[in-house]
């Protein structure tokens, strides 16, 4: 690392960021994480401890990664996602150790805003969308609408949440209203967007 590069961003002693990795400024890696080869970290971004990311992975702007996340190749991060610690991406739907299947991992997008609870699973090959929250220890095996609540296993849609992550009341005429910072929304089929 250059001194130019160590004035960007902060690096714990512990923590190893390999060459062709690109960290955006701000940005504070934590103890004994590991930033592999071609990944691409925004700006202002937190890595917390013991956490891996990529070889390959895309972060936008402002994501915390909490302790114990692995970032693996396929998973794409947009801006301000939120990673509860132990929560888990996989980027193989049916892995075998005697199998080489890197040609098949499936991509996994998390839209901007959304936030994954404390130890939940991401199974491979879902998209997460706009401010949705999953909650802690769900499996999230299909897609995840925008602003939708999710939880269980396997997750299910349970309520929706406003972009200032406070859920959503009943909607009264497809109009849903935030108690905390009076956003409205309108839900049309099971899509709710901002009005």
């Amino acid at each position: 690392m250059t001194k130019a590069e160590s004035l960007n961003y902060f690096k714990h002693e512990t923590a190893c960021v390999d060459e062709g990795a690109v960290i955006g400024e701000g940005s504070k890696i934590w103890h004994f994480s590991h930033v592999l080869k071609n990944t691409r970290i925004g700006k202002h971004c937190i890595l917390g401890q013991n956490v891996a990311v990529g070889p390959d992975v895309v972060i936008g702007d402002k994501c915390k990664i909490q302790n114990n996340v692995s970032v693996y190749k396929g998973v794409t991060l947009e801006e301000e996602v939120f990673c509860g610690p132990s929560c888990v991406f996989t980027n193989v739907y049916n892995p075998r150790s005697f199998i080489e299947r890197k040609d098949e991992f499936r991509p996994t997008l998390v839209r901007r805003g959304a936030t994954i609870g404390a130890n939940a699973t991401i199974v491979c090959g879902v998209t997460i969308g706009r401010y949705a929250l999953i909650g802690a220890g769900a499996v999230v095996k299909n897609d995840v609408p925008d602003y939708g609540i999710v939880a269980g296993v396997p997750a299910k849609l349970k309520g929706w949440a406003c972009r200032c992550g406070v859920t959503l009341p009943k909607p009264e005429k497809n109009i849903l209203v935030c108690p905390a910072c009076k956003a409205e929304y309108k839900l049309a089929q099971d899509v709710l967007v901002s009005v």
